[in-house]
C-alpha cells in the first residue's frame, strides 16, 4: 500500500503522518522546493520512518502540483489513497492566496490523482463549506451552502465542489471543525480560533482575581475538536470499505455556545469568568445598515480596530460571533461506532490547549521587554537624576545604551554622578545639565540646550520634586511653601513637557513619565501641598495622554510609594518602616520605560483609591486616626533644635501595615 500526501509538513498533516506509518507502505509527500527543511523536520519527528517517508518535489500552484513527468510516471499505479490536505485555514487570509491555494490546489490535486490512477482521493474540507447556513447542516448537503460572500467560505466551498463534480477517482470529503491543539499535549502551530481570544483572558488575569464577576457576551455555537480526534477519525475512515462518495463531519455533536467556551478558557488560564453573559444576538434587532453605519463611524472604528489591535483578534473574527450552523454527524458516529474515537469533553483538555498555548504562542513571549529595546541609542533626560530615584534610574538607561541626560541643580553632584555612572558601566553615554527647574527660566534654557545638543527627546522621567511634610493648621502663614511646591513640582515638570512636545510631535516619538506619588491614590494627611501639587502633574498627564495618542507620544504616571531618599530624611519615623530602595523605584521607571502603561501604582494604592470612592466617609475616619497618630515633627512646628519623640510601637506598626504610604 502506498499513499501521497499533500499537506504533510502542515499541522494536521503532521499527525496524520503518524497514523500512516503504523500501517504498512510508503508515504510520498509533496515538497516545494524551498520547503526541503520542513520534510527533513517531519522526518526528525518520526525516526521510525526511515525509508518509507519520501519527498516528491513540486508546487500546490501549479498543473498537476508541479510534479515532472518522471515522478508522475513512477507514482502511476502505486498510490492507493491520495490525501489532499494542503489549504489554507486562515479567515484573515486574503481572497488571492485563499483562491489560489484552496481552489486552484485541490483542482490540480484532483488532475494529479487522475494522471497517476490513485485508488481514492481523500479531500480535507471544512465546515466552513457550509457557509453561514441557518440550522442543521447534513452530511449530504452540500449546495444548500448559505452566505459565503466570505473568501474563507466561499473558496472552501469551491474547492469541495470541484472534487464532486471533477474528480474521476473514487473520493471521500472530510469536513473537521474549529481544529485545536492535541488533547493530550495541547501541541498547535499557529493561532486560530478560540486562541484568539486568550489575550484576552490573560489580561483579565493580570488585572482581575479569578473570583471577580465579569459582564461578558453570548454568541452562537462554535464547534471545536482536537488535532487527534480528526486524525484518528479520517484515518479510519479512509480505511474503511464501501464509504466512496461519502461526507463526514470530523465535529463535535455537542458543540457549545462561546460565552461557555470562552469561561471553560477562562478557568483553565485561572481568569476571571463571565458570570452574566449577555446575548448578542439582540443587537439583531437594529437593522444591518444602521448597524453598519455605527461601525463606520471614525471614532466607533478606531477604537474598536485599537482594542482588537491590543488583544491580537482580527476583525474577521467577530463577524462570526454569532455563528447560526449546527452539523449532523449521523454518518461520522456510524462509522466510528465501536472504535473508540470520540470528541473528548473540551473541559477535559482546556488546559492543556491553554498551557502549550502560554509557553509557545502567547504572542507577548515573542515581544523584546528588554530595557535596551526601548532605549538604546535613545535620548532619555532624568531630571534630580544626581540622587536618589534619578541616579537610579539613570544608572539601568545608561547600562541599556541610552544617550543619558542628567539634570541638577548642583554642578558638583552632577559630575559626581556622571562618573559613578561611567565607573559602573564602561562605555555609557551620560550628559549633564545643571538647571533649577523651580526657576522658569532655567526650565526653558535647559529645553534649548538639550535640543540644541541632541535634536530631542526620546523618554522624558519628570522625577525632581519637593516634599512638604506639615498639617494644615501650622500652615496657615505659610503659604509660600504650596507656591514653591507647586513651582517645582507641577510648573518646572509642565515646562519641560510643554518645551520638549513641539520636536516630539515633528518626529512622531515620545514618551513622558511623570513620577507622582502614592499620596494621590491615598489623599494622605499633612501632604496636602505635596499631594495637591503631584495631583496637578497626574491631570495633566491623562488630559495630555488624551491628546497626543494618535501622535505616538506616550504618558505614564507613576504614585511612587515611600523610597528611601534624602527628602524623607527630615521625619525620623521613616527610619522605622518598611519602605523602597532607590533601585527599587528605579525598577518601577524601567517597567514605565518599557511598557508604556497609562500608571503604574501599587495594589495598595489603587485599593486605597478605589475605598475612598466606594466609602469616603469610612476612609476619612481611617486617615484621621493616622493624623491623630502621626503628629507633626519639631521642625514642620518652627521648634528650632527640637528633638521628635521616638516612634510608638502603634505607629510602626500601623506604618508596617499601610507599606509605603506617607504619614
Amino acid at each position: 500500500m502506498s499513499y501521497f500526501v499533500t499537506g504533510a509538513t502542515g499541522f494536521l498533516g503532521r499527525f496524520l503522518i503518524g497514523n500512516l506509518l503504523k500501517r504498512k507502505g510508503t508515504i510520498h509527500v509533496l515538497v516545494r522546493r524551498g520547503s526541503k527543511d520542513k520534510f527533513e523536520a517531519l522526518k526528525e519527528r518520526y525516526p521510525e520512518a526511515g525509508e518509507r517517508l519520501v519527498a516528491v518535489t513540486g508546487d500546490l500552484t501549479k498543473p498537476k502540483l508541479g510534479l515532472s513527468a518522471e515522478a508522475q510516471k513512477q507514482l502511476t499505479g502505486k498510490v492507493r489513497h491520495f490525501f489532499h490536505l494542503a489549504a489554507i485555514y486562515d479567515l484573515s487570509a486574503n481572497a488571492e492566496s485563499q483562491q489560489a491555494a484552496n481552489i486552484d490546489g485541490t483542482r490540480n490535486a484532483v488532475e494529479l490523482a487522475e494522471t497517476i490512477r490513485a485508488g481514492c482521493f481523500h479531500h480535507v474540507s471544512s465546515i466552513a463549506a457550509a457557509g453561514l447556513y441557518a440550522g442543521v447542516f447534513r452530511e449530504d448537503m452540500f449546495d444548500e451552502a448559505e452566505n459565503l460572500e466570505h473568501a474563507y467560505f466561499r473558496t472552501k466551498h469551491d474547492s469541495e465542489g470541484i472534487v464532486r463534480k471533477e474528480c474521476k477517482r473514487p473520493f471521500r470529503i472530510y469536513r473537521p471543525g474549529m481544529v485545536v491543539g492535541h488533547s493530550q499535549t495541547g501541541e498547535i502551530d499557529k493561532i486560530d480560533g478560540p486562541y484568539y481570544f486568550f489575550t484576552l483572558l490573560k489580561r483579565l488575569r493580570q488585572t482581575l482575581p479569578p473570583w471577580v464577576p465579569t459582564l461578558g457576551f453570548e454568541g452562537g455555537r462554535i464547534n471545536i475538536v482536537p488535532v487527534d480526534f480528526v486524525v484518528n477519525a479520517m484515518d479510519h475512515i479512509a480505511h474503511e470499505k464501501g464509504l466512496d462518495g461519502g461526507c463526514f463531519h470530523l465535529t463535535d455533536p455537542s458543540p457549545r455556545r462561546v460565552g461557555e467556551v470562552l469561561n471553560i478558557f477562562a478557568s483553565a488560564g485561572h481568569a476571571p469568568k463571565m458570570t452574566m453573559r449577555i446575548d448578542a444576538r439582540i443587537f439583531q434587532f437594529i437593522p444591518a445598515s444602521i448597524r453598519g453605519a455605527i461601525g463606520m463611524l471614525p471614532p466607533v472604528r478606531r477604537i474598536l480596530n485599537h482594542t482588537l489591535k491590543s488583544l491580537n483578534i482580527p476583525a474577521d473574527v467577530l463577524k462570526f460571533f454569532n455563528y447560526p450552523t449546527r452539523f449532523d454527524t449521523r454518518e461520522t458516529e456510524r462509522v466510528l461506532k465501536g472504535t473508540g474515537i470520540r470528541v473528548p469533553d473540551l473541559e477535559d483538555y482546556a488546559w492543556r490547549l491553554w498551557d502549550y498555548w502560554e509557553r509557545h504562542l502567547d504572542p507577548d513571549l515573542h515581544v523584546d521587554r528588554s530595557l535596551g529595546s526601548r532605549v538604546r541609542d535613545k535620548v532619555v533626560l532624568i531630571t534630580g537624576g544626581s540622587s536618589g530615584i534619578g541616579l537610579a534610574t539613570a544608572k539601568k538607561v545608561a547600562a541599556a545604551g541610552a544617550k543619558t541626560l542628567i539634570c541638577a541643580r548642583g554642578l558638583e553632584d552632577l559630575e559626581k554622578a556622571k562618573a559613578e555612572i561611567e565607573a559602573e558601566h564602561k562605555g555609557a553615554q551620560v550628559f549633564i545639565y545643571q538647571a533649577d527647574l523651580s526657576e522658569l527660566a532655567s526650565c526653558d534654557e535647559l529645553v534649548r540646550k538639550v535640543l540644541a545638543d541632541h535634536k530631542g527627546v526620546d523618554v522624558l522621567v519628570n522625577n525632581a520634586g519637593r516634599s512638604i511634610r506639615r498639617s494644615i493648621e501650622l500652615s496657615y502663614d505659610r503659604f509660600h511653601d504650596f507656591e514653591r511646591t507647586m513651582q517645582l513640582n507641577y510648573f518646572g515638570s509642565l515646562r519641560l513637557v510643554m518645551g520638549l512636545l513641539p520636536s516630539m510631535t515633528e518626529r512622531r516619538r515620545g514618551h513622558v513619565i511623570n513620577i507622582s506619588s502614592i499620596g494621590v491614590l491615598t489623599n494622605a494627611p499633612r501632604f496636602s501641598a505635596y499631594v495637591a501639587s503631584k495631583a496637578a502633574l497626574d491631570a495633566f498627564s491623562r488630559c495630555a495622554a488624551s491628546e497626543f495618542s494618535d501622535k505616538n507620544i506616550h504618558f505614564t504616571i507613576v504614585n511612587m510609594p515611600l523610597v528611601k531618599t534624602p527628602m524623607i530624611g527630615p521625619t525620623k519615623i521613616y527610619d522605622n518602616v518598611p519602605t523602597l530602595t532607590p533601585e527599587e523605584a528605579g525598577d518601577m521607571v524601567v517597567q514605565a520605560i518599557i511598557e508604556r502603561p497609562h500608571r503604574i501604582a501599587t495594589r495598595l494604592g489603587i485599593f486605597a483609591e478605589m475605598l475612598h470612592l466606594m466609602a469616603p466617609k469610612v476612609y476619612q475616619v481611617v486617615l484621621n486616626t493616622a493624623f491623630q497618630l502621626f503628629p507633626d515633627s519639631a521642625a514642620a512646628k518652627g521648634v528650632k533644635g527640637g528633638q521628635d519623640a521616638p516612634p510608638s510601637s502603634e505607629q510602626v506598626a500601623f506604618a508596617s501595615l499601610m507599606r509605603g504610604v506617607h504619614w
